[in-house]
């Protein structure tokens, strides 16, 4: 084997990089779709769709108030992976241990059929967090995400990639461009359940 076999790769190396970028863009889409001001989910909830926890952790009858509140075809609970440990505990514990259900090749925990779907983007702020259920479809009147069509460069759903040019360095550059939003099409497509208490 030669040294220069060893740096030689079926990878391009152009390609990989342009790939963790638009990972890295994604991340963000997700943070701002629960969290921006203007259009995140959490800012758009109506006052009569969020109601607390009766004792702390999340109880069997918390979700069930949630899905009073979503209760036209729910499509799936939005929550922090230790909100879901959580939930689990007290569901077993009051002897109704939550059933799994198999999305994606990966089990996931359910109540009332409807999957918990986990999230790392919900934050954890003083042992607190919040548990979100959604109705999504248009033809649902729920939840729909909203993207640019057509954009020059289009990579994926309101994903553009644009060559910026090359420097003096020899050093490439791209923009990396995500237009999205989100819309919740009537009140009663989303709740939370807040003050969750997860330690």
């Amino acid at each position: 084997t030669r040294v220069s076999d060893l740096y030689s790769s079926p990878h391009d190396q152009i390609r990989e990089q342009l790939r963790l970028s638009i990972e890295t863009v994604k991340e963000r889409q997700e943070e701002e779709l629960l969290h921006n001001k203007e259009f995140g989910l959490l800012h758009n909830v109506a006052p009569e769709q969020r109601i607390s926890t009766l004792a702390g952790p999340p109880t069997p009858d918390d979700l069930d108030e949630l899905i009073a509140r979503v209760w036209k075809e729910p499509a799936f609970f939005l929550a922090h992976p230790p909100a879901i440990a959580a939930f689990g505990r007290e569901a077993t514990r009051r002897g109704v241990p939550p059933p799994t259900v198999n999305l994606f090749g990966s089990p996931f925990l359910t109540w009332r059929c409807i999957p918990l779907i986990p999230t790392n983007k919900l934050r954890i702020e003083d042992g607190k967090t919040s548990i979100l259920l959604l109705r999504t479809g248009e033809s649902r009147q729920g939840v729909v995400g909203l993207y640019q069509p057509g954009l020059p460069g289009e990579q994926g759903l309101g994903l553009t990639v644009k060559f910026s040019g090359i420097s003096r360095k020899a050093i490439a550059s791209y923009l990396v461009s995500l237009y999205f939003s989100v819309a919740v099409l009537t009140e009663d497509a989303i709740a939370v359940l807040e003050d969750v208490d997860v330690e």
